[in-house]
């Protein structure tokens, strides 16, 4: 192991009790297409409403991996389903976490490169 890895006394690194008891933001992120999903519903107009197929075109990945992450999605109230809709349509969830995404985006977008 690397000196510059901490090395908790049961063995476990710092890295792996990360993952064990992830954060929200580590949660959301372990996944390597959900910052690409997410990057993606940031980029929609507002209420837009996208079935699978057309938020996997819009996001640049397959049908697959949007139908992977759909539940992780949901869960942690970044899209809803849009009631009443077959097949099933989603939209960006009117939540926190929603609003809290787009006030990070527009405050990374505003930092002034150095």
């Amino acid at each position: 192991m690397s000196k510059t890895q901490y090395e908790e006394p049961n063995g476990d690194s710092k890295k792996e009790l990360r993952f064990n008891h992830p954060s929200g933001w580590l949660y959301l992120t372990q996944h390597e297409s959900v910052p690409v999903l997410i990057d993606a519903l940031l980029d929609l107009p507002p209420h837009r409403e996208f079935n699978q197929k057309e938020f996997a075109d819009h996001a640049g990945v397959t049908r697959q991996t949007v139908a992977n992450y759909l539940p992780l999605l949901l869960e942690v109230e970044i899209i809803e389903e849009v009631s009443n809709t077959s097949p099933t349509r989603y939209q960006l969830a009117d939540s926190a976490v929603v609003e809290e995404l787009f006030a990070l985006n527009g405050a990374l977008n505003n930092v002034e490169p150095r």
